[in-house]
């Protein structure tokens, strides 16, 4: 099928060619396109039957003029990854969106979804020209546990209202019922242990929302996910959480544990100011429960780089 698919996409790209570079002799439009794509319809159906119609010839010469090079074109992915791929505007984008469809197999669908919870943009933002030049030729890779963190993340899937009241447990049975769908939204290496996982202290009982294991920093992920504001209570528990993992859990060649407290909203200084300095295991991140604009993405990580930045 990939085979299939590869052919296709190839004779799309050559069909963009023969219009850009013989019919209309290299120039980017033709002096009367319409009038030229609806021959060239008319001459493909004549030849081969159906699919060359003047809406699909628009996609095949816009195909060529952005991917140029025949050898850039990537096996594995069919013509309806390409056609999501040439909405992304952004050519660092789109390459980093290629890139991650290879590596994790991605669907068609699944394209779709993470372009547009503008996954690129949420994982660049943040990095400085190395990191992002990284990211363009390589994709998300996984060195550090900062790597496996993203703020914000998108749970539109879930189908819960930002506007209506919301309850943990609400929230944490909407992501175990589109947990397939949350594992995208994770990232690499994630697989589900357990939900609810009780702990016991001296007689005391506690419960982690959520437990994960990712495979590639070989640790254990655990998440809370509180309703409104963040707490030093909530980190404070949280840390509690990783020291157990730590202490009776792991094993010897599994790495730290990480806990990743999820809520609606944070003080970047109760975070700082509770945690130690040089932490690297306890991390809080916003959700939504909508896809965000780049724009609001952009202002979110722009107010949290200063956040971050040390007092003068």
């Amino acid at each position: 099928m990939r085979s299939v698919n590869y052919e296709m996409v190839q004779a799309y790209w050559l069909i963009g060619r023969e219009i850009v570079e013989e019919e209309q002799k290299g120039r980017a439009r033709a002096e009367y396109g319409s009038k030229l794509l609806k021959q060239v319809s008319i001459r493909l159906t004549d030849d081969f039957g159906a699919g060359f119609d003047e809406s699909n010839l628009r996609n095949m010469r816009h195909f060529y003029t952005m991917y140029q090079k025949r050898d850039a074109l990537r096996h594995g992915l069919s013509w309806t990854h390409y056609r999501i791929l040439m909405r992304v505007e952004k050519q660092e984008a789109r390459s980093f969106y290629e890139i991650e469809c290879m590596k994790n197999n991605w669907s068609a669908r699944e394209l779709e979804r993470q372009k547009g919870s503008l996954l690129f943009e949420r994982l660049a933002l943040s990095k400085d020209k190395k990191g992002l030049l990284k990211l363009v030729r390589k994709g998300q890779e996984l060195q550090t546990y900062g790597d496996m963190i993203k703020d914000p993340y998108v749970l539109e899937f879930t189908g819960l209202s930002s506007q209506t009241k919301l309850y943990e447990n609400e929230l944490e049975q909407g992501l175990i019922d589109n947990l397939t769908r949350f594992l995208l939204e994770l990232g690499r290496g994630f697989t589900f242990v357990a939900r609810q996982k009780r702990i016991t202290l001296e007689g005391d009982h506690f419960y982690i929302d959520l437990v994960f294991y990712n495979t590639v920093l070989k640790c254990y992920v655990l998440i809370d996910l509180k309703i409104g504001k963040l707490t030093h209570q909530d980190i404070g528990q949280m840390l509690m959480y990783v020291n157990y993992y730590d202490q009776d859990i792991k094993l010897k060649d599994d790495n730290p544990s990480v806990g990743l407290i999820l809520c609606e909203d944070k003080k970047d200084a109760v975070v700082r100011y509770t945690l130690a300095k040089g932490n690297k295991h306890i991390f809080a991140s916003r959700y939504k429960l909508y896809l965000p604009t780049e724009e609001e993405l952009k202002l979110e990580i722009t107010r949290q780089m200063k956040a971050v930045k040390p007092e003068k």
